[in-house]
């Protein structure tokens, strides 16, 4: 019988946060911490399988400043209709779910709460599956494309699909005739419950005793199959608990500059990015910036260190960073509150992301090595 190698991938489920719980205790022999980077999942996947830095790889955000060549000339005609309804999350789901289907995405698209009247403005950075030929934006590809090139039996999850659907699919391929030997299993609903409970609720205990009853499983399941099973888990970031929220939107309009002719901005949930082309605009709004709570700008310097300085500026000409547990809302994002949020300063200890196993390596440390850890239990 072969060997796999299985990658479980639990989305959000941070150092700080695998710290709170008994998990596998009696099956993984090393568990510590994993570096994140600055963003959200949108940058932190890019690395996990491509193995470079984001300003390498090219992604960041969902939405840059692209007037020219916006996909989204048709949005502003769906601003005569109600706030009321066009906030709804279902009513967005089901337009980005449309938008996505007519422009031909095969990535994750997702219009989240983005103003209508804004939105042709704007640009959207994951237009293809990142996990497919060519859907990475500097033109590097994938491990699993680089697998696929080499001949490796492998399975990889849908990212579209459920936890259960997830968890079915690699079972029966671990049984069927043409058995993977690398295995990348997706598992994202402890991001979710974080999202609307925080790291201390009840919920997050009954999902990690999930997690720890269906992984048991699997691995029973994979022992009849394989004669060796090497079990790798880890998450792209941790969670931070929400305590308060800025309301920074009106703050900004205050100024009285007009958006798309003097600036843009996009107002992520933890992080306003701002676009100038008049230069008042932008000292003004750097002022104002520097003196609201709550929050930092962050230097040239700063971006460097935690490798999102992008040379052209895609992604935005001044960034204000949130502190950590402090939420932008309303924002670009949502409109409600959340219990629990990411996409802070990378280097804080909420943030910290998490590595598991039952083997003995001592690596990876960082995101990005994950990419080489695969390709190595590839050639093994």
């Amino acid at each position: 019988m072969s060997r796999l190698s299985l990658f479980v991938f639990i989305d959000a489920l941070g150092w700080k946060i695998l710290n709170q719980h008994s998990f596998l205790d009696d099956v993984l022999k090393l568990k510590q911490p994993l570096n994140t980077v600055f963003g959200y999942s949108s940058t932190c996947d890019p690395t996990i399988i491509t193995g470079l830095d984001p300003q390498e790889h090219g992604h960041f955000s969902f939405f840059y400043f692209d007037p020219e060549n916006s996909p989204f000339w048709w949005a502003r005609y769906l601003d005569v209709l109600p706030r009321s309804l066009t906030s709804r999350g279902r009513v967005r789901h089901w337009i980005s779910k449309i938008a996505g289907k007519l422009l031909g995405y095969s990535g994750y698209f997702q219009l989240y709460n983005m103003p209508f009247s804004k939105l042709h403005y704007f640009n959207y950075s994951e237009k293809k599956d990142i996990y497919r030929r060519g859907g990475i934006n500097s033109g590097a590809e994938s491990v699993f494309v680089q697998l696929e090139a080499e001949g490796v039996p492998f399975h990889l999850s849908d990212w579209r699909q459920g936890e259960e659907q997830n968890l079915q699919s690699l079972s029966q391929a671990m049984s069927g005739p043409d058995k993977p030997t690398v295995a990348y299993l997706y598992l994202a609903a402890m991001d979710a419950v974080l999202h609307a409970h925080g790291t201390g609720a009840p919920q997050v205990a009954e999902k990690m005793r999930w997690y720890d009853e269906k992984l048991r499983r699997l691995l029973d399941e994979a022992d009849k199959n394989y004669s060796e099973v090497r079990l790798f888990i880890f998450s792209d970031h941790g969670m931070t608990d929400v305590n308060s929220t800025l309301d920074l939107i009106p703050k900004v309009e205050s100024l009285g500059y007009q958006f798309g002719r003097d600036y843009a901005a996009v107002y992520d949930s933890t992080m306003a990015r701002f676009w100038f082309s008049n230069a008042s605009a932008e000292a003004d709004v750097r002022t104002l910036l520097e003196s609201t709570p709550g929050g930092r700008l962050l230097s040239d310097r700063q971006l460097a260190a935690y490798r999102c300085l992008f040379p052209d500026r895609k992604y935005g000409h001044l960034f204000y960073l949130l502190d950590p547990g402090v939420l932008l809302c309303p924002s670009f994002m949502g409109e409600k509150p959340l219990a629990g949020m990411h996409g802070y300063d990378p280097l804080h200890q909420d943030s910290v992301a998490s590595f598991s196993t039952n083997t003995e390596v001592d690596w990876p440390r960082d995101l990005k090595d994950l990419h080489g850890l695969i390709r190595s239990e590839a050639r093994a």
